[in-house]
């Protein structure tokens, strides 16, 4: 066998991999109830063993859980969860508009709803500023995590492994001349946005623009997304970033995290 085919029959495998085990979690979703591993074998058309051996993975990352007495499976709270986040994406961008809204009517700058995609920020609402002079993001445009103020605000608050995973498959460009791109300063700057509750773009993704943003947390403590308030420069100075932005942008998240039953204090 040549090397290129070796490859294909392992890229195969793998796919198949991921076939069988979201075959056996449907399977153990349709049943609604605990069900033996022969049975569940029988279902989804696999020998015991190879059952046995995708359920063992799956308890450990809590997709699945083993019943002490019975022996029997059934799905785990981290399917709830995953379902759970899911909602919440799809109903944050309604949930968020008016929160948006008044943070443009309170500041008369450019607001963003930002969410996480694989290892982008994704703009998946806006509201503009009215003035002439104002910063606009593509409704479902993408950007960056590390050098954006909506991006370090998601990575920040991300469990420690999940925001691991992310940092060691992402690649620190340069965009001007105060992006971060040595990984240990940004580990050092994701962890001062943990500690004080908001992140800020200072030029960092493009000279001439300044961002101050905010996670969003769901009902679970999980960030969600991130509100943003974008503009330049000119206007984001420093007294205005303390003095009005930071409290406001703070301030909406923390109501939007309300809204999507974050009980949590941030």
């Amino acid at each position: 066998m040549t090397r290129a085919a070796a490859a294909a029959e392992n890229r195969a495998k793998h796919v198949q991999a991921v076939d069988r085990t979201l075959a056996i979690l449907e399977t153990l979703a349709a049943h609604k109830k605990p069900m033996p591993l022969s049975v569940l074998a029988r279902e989804v058309g696999l020998n015991v063993s190879t059952v046995h051996r995708l359920l063992h993975t799956l308890m450990g990352r809590g997709f699945v859980q083993q019943e002490a007495e019975s022996g029997r499976y059934k799905l785990g709270l981290k399917i709830f969860e995953l379902g759970t986040a899911a909602l919440s994406a799809l109903d944050v961008r309604q949930a968020g508009r008016p929160y948006l809204e008044e943070i443009v009517r309170t500041c008369n700058e450019t607001a963003n709803l930002v969410v996480l995609d694989q290892e982008e920020a994704v703009y998946v609402d806006q509201v503009e500023s009215s003035r002439q002079v104002k910063m606009i993001a593509k409704i479902g445009g993408r950007a960056p995590l590390y050098c954006t103020g909506a991006g370090k605000a998601i990575l920040a608050s991300l469990p420690p492994a999940e925001r691991e995973r992310i940092l060691d498959r992402i690649t620190l460009q340069r965009r001007t001349a105060r992006t971060i791109v040595n990984l240990e300063d940004l580990r050092r700057e994701l962890a001062e946005v943990l500690r004080r509750g908001y992140s800020l773009d200072l030029e960092e993704m493009e000279d001439g623009v300044r961002c101050v943003a905010a996670p969003v947390w769901n009902s679970f403590g999980r960030v969600v997304a991130a509100i943003s308030v974008s503009g330049p420069s000119s206007r984001l100075n420093d007294e205005y970033l303390e003095a009005k932005l930071i409290p406001t942008v703070r301030s909406a998240a923390l109501q939007l995290s309300r809204r999507l039953g974050f009980a949590g204090e941030r």
